[in-house]
């Protein structure tokens, strides 16, 4: 009966995971304190063993003068001197290592804080929070498109990772095995899909400074025309930061947050059918562009920045060919 209760306590405890996968974020990267933390400080040689042993020593000498105990208190000394010796290496091997992570780190962030698209790839690979989303056989592809906005491909593997049978312990404590309803299998793996979605976009947000994510959901579906499961695009949302921030992630349901965004792909029609349908991704052009009321000054300045610099190729363009704009004059005239 122990072993039957532990068997359903861990199949409740696999399905709560996946549709509690929206709940967790790890912790907000402040680049900006990281940039400026201080060097790890070099350790000094300490004779710490040595004084200790020559302060006992003195105490021996003081009860037994004997000098024949000379030679013994030397050899003594000379092992507290390694054993001193041996600490100072270890303490100069952490402080190198230590050292060589802070220039790593602290270059990093001030990448980062530069706007720099290799460092925002950097810190996605090599400090990846999407560890538990990988681990239930899903995976991510970034795309940085800028300092404001990322891409994101999400495929997820539901097949494998959500599971086909319902488990229950019955009257007297056995395991019930029934299969799961297709409903119901198609109800979990819907909420799982919107529940990485937005799993992933506050990780996004929590490791680098962007304010927005695009990101689409692919699943294996079935391909009516061929009758093979191939890969397709099932859902696709733009994700700002400031409406996510406001969403209460441990009361929502994910597949209703998903409305809170701009998105392609309805899960409510396609949970009558029991199947996904295939979406046409979003892409940046079809996130519009911040009015200037809405901006802040930083992001003001790099508008007008861009704007010159596109007519500044605009110009140059033209001057390359003044019959062209010649025409245009006498046509607009």
């Amino acid at each position: 009966m122990e072993q039957a209760s532990l068997e359903v306590a861990t199949y409740e405890n696999r399905l709560e995971v996946l549709l509690s996968i929206h709940k967790e974020q790890s912790e907000t990267w402040d680049w900006l304190s990281l940039a400026a933390t201080l060097a790890p400080v070099c350790p000094q040689r300490q004779p710490r063993h040595e004084f200790k042993l020559r302060e006992d020593l003195e105490l021996l000498v003081a009860m037994d003068p004997d000098t024949r105990q000379a030679q013994a208190r030397e050899g003594a000394l000379e092992q507290a001197r390694l054993r001193d010796e041996q600490e100072f290496q270890n303490l100069l091997k952490i402080y190198g290592e230590e050292k060589v992570e802070w220039q790593k780190m602290t270059s990093l962030a001030r990448r980062i804080l530069a706007g720099e698209h290799k460092a925002y790839t950097e810190a996605l690979s090599e400090l990846s929070p999407f560890g538990e989303i990988s681990d239930l056989g899903s995976s991510l592809q970034f795309t940085v498109h800028n300092t404001k906005l990322l891409e994101c491909v999400l495929k997820v593997n539901g097949q494998q990772a959500i599971p086909s049978e319902v488990k229950s312990l019955t009257a007297t404590g056995k395991v019930s095995v029934k299969s799961m309803a297709k409903a119901r299998f198609h109800e979990i793996y819907q909420d799982y899909v919107c529940g990485c979605m937005l799993r992933v976009a506050r990780e996004v947000f929590a490791l680098l400074p962007v304010e927005s994510l695009l990101i689409t959901a692919s699943a294996d579906i079935l391909d009516s025309r061929t009758g093979q499961t191939v890969e397709q695009p099932v859902l696709s949302a733009a994700i700002p930061r400031a409406v996510l921030t406001r969403l209460d992630f441990e009361r929502l349901d994910p597949s209703d947050a998903l409305e809170n965004f701009l998105h392609r792909g309805d899960f409510k029609a396609s949970r009558g059918s029991g199947e996904f349908n295939p979406v046409t991704p979003l892409t940046p052009n079809d996130l519009a562009r911040p009015s200037p009321e809405s901006m802040d000054f930083r992001d003001l300045i790099t508008t007008v920045r861009r704007l010159r610099d596109e007519l500044r190729t605009e110009f140059e363009r033209l001057n390359r060919h003044p019959i062209v704009v010649a025409s245009r004059v006498n046509e607009s005239s």
